[in-house]
């Protein structure tokens, strides 16, 4: 037969000058190359030219079950699943070759019941389905509002909540401080790679965030990978951690801090204090500012950057500064100071975080940053910019807090900043 009538979604046989392959046809962006899945779950690409022979396979048809009861173990702990999508909550779609949302949240248990091993899932919450690249500060109180409740419901243990990678850190940070006085585990986790695929990290990462959620951390944690292998997890705390590459399974890192606990499926193992589980009501103090921007600075970059946020209405901005804490103050023309100075006097919130990621801010150190400090910039530490943006948003859209904006940005809520730093937290 003809190899390009192969429509996506085929199943095939192909007998090639490399060995034959049963599989699943999918969209290629490359018509000289079918695009396949085996059935180990693995994608490869066939060349048209070594593809010697094709039988058209007879597929196995698809019926729609009712979801079936999940089973409860009276001798397990109980946790709640918050759903927000992302690709640990997709699989593929056979006929476009492309990732699609699982049809229902309880498919995530049916990909991996050994979560059920660990503790009973007694209720699955779906604020929204997304991919986390769309979401937005009113997406985070949503979030904030369905943790909350379930914190609040005394037959739940802990929570997971499953996210996209792209801006998890953000909604992490987020949670770290919209939820005030967390009493049991929330634990946000992700996959690199979608459910269905055998080499999917989403396995491990939901067995250890079930283990952590059903631990007596009352704290909000990010858990994943801790190397590209799968043996165990880090929870990393919800204000100190930043995704540091495109598609390593442990592309979460902790910055200016060290892990908050090493997580097997059998085991948590803490490195540092956190608080403990309790009996304490969970609040809800989520409204958030959508009028805060995150700006890098960039060698010879115009400070008119400033008026136009100051335009547009912008209540505040976060500035990742370069060294120290600096800014170009050099000639008339890329000076920054007088923007600054209008946009603060005009009502305007300007913050400072480090673009170096790693290390504290310190504008004192030289006559630049001493000059920039006078203009009324809230220097923000070690803060990570990410969680510095979503600081600001959150201080700025509350009434009472954004009545004294410079005390709230400097008041340590959620760990956003460390007492010291480490040499091992940058080497590690």
């Amino acid at each position: 037969m003809e190899i390009k009538s192969l429509k996506p979604g085929t199943n095939a046989k192909l007998h090639t000058k490399t060995g034959d392959f049963e599989c699943v046809i999918l969209e290629s962006p490359n018509p000289e190359i079918i695009l396949v899945k085996l059935n180990s779950g693995y994608n490869i690409g066939i060349r048209q030219e070594d593809i010697l022979d094709v039988k058209i396979m007879k597929g196995k048809e698809s019926k729609k079950e009712k979801n079936k009861p999940i089973k409860q173990n009276k001798n397990l702990k109980n946790i709640a699943l918050v759903v927000t999508g992302g690709t640990i909550s997709s699989k593929l779609d056979y006929k476009t070759g492309a990732v699609k949302w699982l049809t229902d949240p309880e498919e995530l248990l049916e990909f991996y019941p050994e979560l059920l091993e660990i503790a009973n899932v007694k209720k699955i919450t779906v604020p929204f389905m997304k991919a986390s690249e769309n979401m937005d500060y009113k997406d985070w109180k949503l979030i904030a509002e369905s943790v909350g409740k379930l914190c609040n419901d005394s037959s739940i243990d802990g929570i997971i909540v499953t996210h996209g990678t792209d801006t998890l850190h953000y909604t992490a940070s987020a949670l770290s401080f919209a939820l005030k006085n967390l009493n049991k585990p929330v634990v946000l986790t992700y996959s690199q790679r979608s459910s269905d695929r055998a080499s999917s990290d989403a396995r491990l990462n939901l067995m250890c965030s079930a283990r952590a959620a059903i631990s007596d951390a009352a704290e909000v944690m990010l858990v994943g990978h801790a190397s590209i292998n799968d043996d165990f997890c880090y929870a990393l705390l919800g204000t100190k951690v930043r995704k540091m590459h495109t598609s390593r399974r442990d592309t979460f890192r902790p910055i200016n801090a060290e892990p908050l606990a090493k997580i097997t499926p059998e085991k948590f193992e803490a490195f540092t204090s956190y608080r403990v589980k309790n009996n304490e009501k969970t609040g809800v103090r989520a409204n958030f500012s959508g009028k805060v921007a995150l700006v890098k600075f960039y060698p010879g970059q115009d400070p008119e950057i400033i008026d136009y946020y100051l335009k547009k209405g912008y209540k505040g901005l976060v500035v990742e500064m370069t060294g120290l804490g600096h800014v170009s103050t050099g000639e008339s023309s890329s000076n920054w100071i007088p923007y600054i100075k209008k946009a603060i006097k005009s009502g305007m919130t300007i913050c400072a975080a480090p673009q170096t990621i790693y290390g504290r801010l310190h504008p004192l150190t030289y006559s630049v940053g001493r000059e920039l400090e006078k203009t009324g910039i809230i220097y923000l530490k070690d803060m990570l910019s990410e969680t510095a943006f979503v600081k600001l948003s959150w201080v700025l859209g509350d009434k009472i807090m954004s009545r004294d904006v410079k005390k709230n940005m400097l008041k340590n809520y959620a760990r956003e900043y460390s007492d010291y730093i480490k040499v091992e937290d940058f080497l590690n």
